[in-house]
């Protein structure tokens, strides 16, 4: 379940919150065919707010926490985003920098490069746990590849139920 509305008049300038349960029904799932062994359920709550800094470009600060059984995670960060193009309400590219921090574990910086309706990133986990003297301080790359669909956005219904874009 997602809300998010603007701070203001500008459009540029708004805010989200979040909340997903993953895995109510606590399905069988082992890598050693054990039948007993159950998944838990998973608790996301996500917070983000995107500001305006010029016409071209704005930060986003964005906040995710995860909860499974005993095990918690909350990654933080933010990202600067600089549009590309000459029509900026709808840019040809959006790249975007920035740094995420995984509580107690690892600093992750990131790019990332919007090209309607597709998104592509890259990040690197840069250990600081006390796992850091097993990894000899090695993190490691993601790649992320998103298509963004888009639905009809001059039906005002449709208008109404906009979600964000990260």
């Amino acid at each position: 379940m997602s809300y998010n509305t603007q701070i203001n008049d500008n459009p540029e300038n708004n805010y989200f919150l979040g909340v997903a349960y993953h895995h109510f029904t606590k399905p069988k799932n082992s890598f050693y065919r054990n039948a007993s062994s159950e998944l838990d359920p998973k608790w996301v709550v996500s917070v983000g707010v995107r500001f305006e800094v010029t016409p071209a470009s704005y930060i986003t600060l964005q906040a995710d926490h995860s909860q499974q059984a005993k095990f918690k995670e909350t990654i933080a960060g933010a990202m600067y985003g600089i549009k590309i193009g000459e029509d900026l309400s709808n840019p040809l590219y959006t790249l975007h920098g920035g740094l995420f921090m995984r509580l107690n574990d690892a600093l992750i910086p990131a790019v990332k490069l919007d090209y309607l309706p597709f998104s592509v990133s890259l990040s690197y986990d840069v250990n600081l746990s006390k796992l850091k003297t097993s990894s000899y301080g090695r993190g490691g790359f993601e790649l992320g590849i998103s298509y963004v669909g888009f639905l009809d956005r001059d039906n005002s219904s449709v208008n109404a139920v906009l979600c964000p874009r990260f």
